[in-house]
């Protein structure tokens, strides 16, 4: 029987260990589900910060409860596992990072530019966009398929239905290297917490800059895009600074995820070559599912956290008291055997597939979930048709993070005819 107490206070928040095998990950979260599923984690050397610690939960069940009460476990008071300084909450504080009444304010008026309708018509954009980056991809066939793929795909279409122009696309993207790879050295050197502070602080800082002044810029000359949708339409619409708090989340969500999502996908495609032969020779038909696979697969966001509203709340059997922390690892409720038959295998025809990647039904289900999906479907659709043998070559560089299960790099192969 694993020593599941011990286990999880030392690996969960040893971000190195995170870099290790995903079979290891797998096994450690497999033994937290089967034994101690609602394990607590303290948190060594945080005492004095008034961090004690957080209780773990693992089970698809649990995640999807805690994700419909939002009343019990709350969204406000942080959605990390550390509460974050109060300087980078004003930066970073967003939908997210929100409770009902705020939080329905801002999700009715972001929601006008993510819902079904106003998403079918940009899939011939998407489409350009798709092609246009494969045109740009080396001519030698070696490529690193992040930087030059998964990363760019994601941003440059939110930039494009956010209406920035093209010369700010570097920025944003090492904006975003740097706020979500925060703990890995390759994004900020000074891993003290003084300078990833700093570093965030400063990345924050300039994307709140741009898109404050492109939102002041729409209040006053209106175009036909989502900045114009969200802070100048008719009715209510966001601040300048609201819009630039959004457009943190929207780029982390939007380019970070779906970014991670397609890598992996790359990946695991290449590992499992059947799968991948089955899906290439009748795509349209095993899309939807594949896609769906692929995000169970990849898990992009790792952990979400929420926080107890009250004393007395319970789940299940366990009684919280107000404050106790709740971390919810979307992750291990992707492979709970209990739920998903033979959770360990990449299974592009899975039905049913009821992954929580982009979290769980509830007030703070992802709003891009729709768009993600479309990104990926014309991605591997206009991939495979562009380059059909394409395939990863090596072992990924993971991102030193228990938040995102990023990959920073992947060497990649393809014909170019």
């Amino acid at each position: 029987m694993i020593e599941t107490d011990e286990v999880a206070s030392t690996r969960l928040n040893d971000l190195t260990w995170w870099q290790n095998g995903a079979a290891e990950r797998d096994a450690l979260f497999a033994g937290l589900r089967r034994d101690n599923p609602r394990a607590f984690v303290p948190l060594p050397g945080r005492a004095g910060d008034g961090e004690k610690g957080f209780w773990a939960l693992t089970r698809h069940a649990d995640v999807l409860e805690v994700s419909r009460r939002p009343d019990d476990f709350c969204s406000g008071e942080g959605t990390q596992i550390f509460d974050q300084p109060q300087k980078l909450r004003e930066y970073r504080g967003s939908i997210i990072d929100m409770d009902n009444p705020e939080h329905a304010r801002m999700r009715k008026i972001v929601s006008r530019g993510f819902t079904n309708k106003s998403l079918e018509g940009i899939r011939r954009e998407v489409e350009t966009t798709v092609r246009e980056i494969l045109d740009e991809m080396p001519s030698s066939g070696e490529c690193d398929f992040v930087s030059d793929f998964a990363a760019l795909l994601p941003l440059r279409i939110i930039d494009n239905l956010l209406g920035i122009p093209r010369e700010h696309e570097k920025f944003i993207l090492e904006a975003t290297n740097t706020i979500l790879g925060a703990s890995d050295a390759e994004y900020i050197e000074d891993q003290s917490a003084a300078g990833i502070g700093k570093a965030v602080t400063a990345a924050s800082e300039g994307l709140v800059d741009l898109l404050r002044s492109l939102s002041e810029e729409r209040i006053a000359h209106p175009k036909d895009d989502l900045i114009t949708k969200l802070v100048a339409a008719e009715g209510e619409n966001l601040t300048p600074q609201e819009m630039a708090k959004f457009f943190i989340l929207l780029v982390g969500a939007g380019n970070e995820t779906t970014r991670n999502v397609i890598t992996h996908g790359l990946f695991v495609l290449t590992r499992n070559p059947d799968q991948r032969d089955i899906w290439m020779a009748d795509y349209d038909r095993l899309a939807p599912a594949a896609i769906e696979e692929l995000l169970r697969w990849a898990s992009p966001v790792v952990h979400m956290r929420r926080t107890v509203t009250r004393d007395g709340v319970r789940l299940g059997e366990q009684v919280f008291s107000q404050g106790d922390k709740v971390v919810l690892w979307y992750n291990s409720a992707n492979r709970d055997e209990s739920v998903f038959v033979d959770p360990f295998t990449f299974d592009i025809s899975r039905n049913p597939n009821p992954h929580l990647a982009f979290g769980a039904p509830g007030p703070h289900f992802c709003l891009g979930a729709h768009l993600a999906r479309l990104e990926l479907d014309v991605a591997f659709r206009e991939l495979f048709r562009r380059y059909p043998d394409i395939r990863a070559v090596g072992e990924p560089a993971v991102l030193r993070s228990n938040f995102l299960n990023g990959i920073k790099h992947l060497d990649a192969h393809y014909t170019v005819k």
